[in-house]
């Protein structure tokens, strides 16, 4: 099998703890191709959708520790066709771009892609969430999205808690995530001018969530493979910052889900995989959901450090990317074989 990553650059790889490279390393391990693209390396010629590749060397031997496996990668750049790969599994960081997918619209028939494309389309921004709140959930915390400062700074006086939680709307690794006081309104104003307004004279939308009690506690990531959980942990905060994301000086621990989370994940599931959303991460606090991150959701490494790797999720990953390409050959070969029955009547 071949696979091609679309991914951020292979030299901003931390090789020791990221994601990506776990999963590239599984499919170097079971002897598939493994390709690497970032977005801004697809083209089209000859009306076909290529990509400047990076193409990761067989290895006779691969090595046990991820960070040997890094160093030891010998790499070659191709120029090769998107239709020839049986799966893409797309990394790249937010935000995502529109523009990308167009590329991918054109072969997203002839390969199995991993978000799928209208998955992403949907689910990429932190608004995905409110698809599962309604008048009858308690599944998500209060959230309002604006871009108007007046209705932003009303609904937080207005807010019965004393705390809330602002964030951009296109944010990731707990970039820009910041804990407001009403004892702080005089702050919040001039806060609020910078989250909502551009130097350009645009604007960016500002999400607004009740603050959960616990948050300051840390929370707990779930990875989501084909709607069911394969891997938790416990993020908790630094002694100097609220967020818990890793990249923002969390540190993370074992955790085992407790009958609400094991809920939160049935109630959800069955949407993220209608939406072709097979792999996802979510963030959960005090068993409300918090953020679905669909583009490239990490935690794979540290689920399986404080596990002592006797949880490994990528090997799961790609057994679950095997089964769904083998599903695919499987169906173009009987329609082959009924096509040329029917030829030959």
């Amino acid at each position: 099998m071949n696979i091609c990553f679309i991914m951020y650059p292979w030299d901003t790889i931390d090789p020791e703890n990221d994601t990506s490279l776990a999963l590239i390393k599984e499919c170097s391990k079971r002897g598939h191709g493994v390709a690497m693209c970032t977005p801004s390396n697809l083209t089209i010629r000859d009306s076909v959708t290529n990509a400047f590749c990076n193409v990761i060397g067989r290895m006779d031997k691969v090595p046990t520790s991820l960070k040997s496996y890094y160093n030891k990668v010998k790499l070659r750049e191709e120029m090769l066709p998107l239709a020839g790969f049986d799966a893409i599994f797309f990394r790249a960081n937010p935000p995502l771009d529109p523009i990308m997918l167009n590329f991918l619209d054109s072969v997203k028939d002839d390969v199995f892609i991993i978000n799928s494309l209208e998955g992403m389309r949907e689910a990429n921004n932190k608004l995905y969430t409110a698809a599962f709140g309604d008048a009858h959930s308690n599944i998500i915390p209060n959230t309002h999205v604006s871009k108007n400062k007046k209705y932003l700074i009303r609904q937080i006086k207005e807010s019965k808690s004393d705390k809330m939680i602002i964030k951009p709307l296109n944010g990731f690794g707990g970039s820009g995530v910041i804990l407001i006081e009403k004892s702080a309104m005089s702050n919040i104003n001039s806060l609020l001018d910078f989250y909502i307004s551009n130097s350009d004279g645009t604007s960016n939308y500002v999400i607004l969530q009740d603050y959960i009690e616990g948050a300051d506690q840390g929370d707990v990531r779930i990875l989501m493979l084909n709607g069911e959980p394969v891997g938790a942990m416990k993020r908790v905060p630094g002694s100097d910052d609220h967020r818990s994301n890793v990249s923002a000086g969390g540190s993370v621990q074992r955790h085992t889900l407790n009958k609400a989370e094991k809920d939160l994940c049935k109630q959800i599931g069955p949407k993220l995989v209608k939406d072709g959303l097979y792999f996802v991460g979510i963030d959960v606090i005090g068993g409300k959901l918090v953020e679905v991150n669909v583009m490239s959701p990490g935690g794979i490494t540290y689920i399986n450090k404080v596990y002592k790797n006797k949880v490994k999720v990528e090997e799961k990953v790609i057994d679950f990317l095997e089964s769904k390409v083998l599903d695919q050959l499987q169906a173009f070969d009987r329609r082959t074989r009924l096509r040329k029955t029917v030829d030959e009547a």
